[in-house]
């Protein structure tokens, strides 16, 4: 059963949560990715929120599920996080799947701002200054990439880090008074959704190049099934994955040597193309 506690996480738990953040990528796994790294960074809050190892456990089985943003920008969610367990450990009544719901309603959007701006913008502006004066042997090429780069981008995971938890705290006091954390945990899982199906059809890619009729009319069963709808053998192959993994229980490993060994057969037989 949950504890109920009056314990207030303070600026100096938070640092402690920032700088584990740090570890977003060490871990990263192909089935649930940052997943592990996260529910590391948030330890700290855990051990501290919650004097139960039953809900300590609970509270960690939590944040292992699927996870995966611009690590930099990722702060701001673990700040949100942070705020929701405090108000978890403090109220009884409150719904634990609203967390979840959160992460996955954030972590598609920052990741499209953070890998536009990090990776694709900021790390390129500091490539082109280290690059043009390491060209003329200066030493200080490498170190103004390592300044230009990090100065911002890791001002940004300690900014996020803080602001996250002060939105949380005060955003869902006054949301569950109003009564709207329903709606919004609906919104919460219909973006999440959109996100994924998103990450589907541009991640997927499956196609069968059979060809019926013959000459200029001639047209293949990829085009046949994209003209009902765009993506649809991504999406029944995606489905069919989804079926093995949770209704049948087949592992990840077995999944993914599955779709390899098709993968092979199928484009040396000239059923996939």
């Amino acid at each position: 059963m949950k504890m109920t506690i009056s314990n207030q996480l303070t600026k100096k738990d938070l640092n402690k949560v920032f700088w584990r953040s740090f570890g977003l990528e060490w871990s990263w796994n192909y089935e649930r990715q940052m997943n592990m790294s996260f529910a590391h960074a948030l330890i700290p809050v855990i051990e501290k929120l919650y004097p139960s190892k039953v809900d300590r456990a609970d509270a960690l089985k939590r944040h292992l599920e699927f996870f995966n943003t611009t690590p930099h920008l990722a702060t701001l969610i673990l700040g949100i996080t942070a705020s929701m367990e405090e108000s978890n450990a403090n109220n009884p009544d409150f719904d634990t799947e609203n967390i979840n719901n959160i992460k996955i309603s954030l972590m598609g959007p920052l990741a499209g701002i953070g890998d536009s701006f990090i990776w694709g913008t900021l790390r390129i502006i500091a490539t082109g200054i280290g690059i043009s004066l390491a060209n003329q042997g200066n030493i200080l090429g490498p170190i103004l990439f390592l300044l230009v780069f990090n100065i911002p981008a890791q001002g940004l995971r300690y900014y996020f880090m803080h602001a996250g938890y002060k939105l949380g705290s005060s955003f869902l006091t006054k949301i569950q008074e109003s009564g709207l954390m329903s709606q919004i945990t609906y919104a919460a899982s219909v973006l999440g959704l959109a996100v994924i199906g998103g990450m589907t059809a541009e991640n997927v890619a499956l196609n069968i190049p059979f060809s019926i009729g013959s000459g200029e009319s001639a047209t293949t069963i990829g085009e046949i099934c994209n003209n009902i709808m765009p993506g649809l053998l991504p999406l029944l192959f995606t489905f069919f994955v989804y079926y093995l993994l949770k209704k049948k229980n087949v592992k990840t490993t077995t999944l993914l040597l599955m779709c390899a060994i098709i993968g092979l057969i199928g484009a040396f037989f000239g059923i996939l193309g």
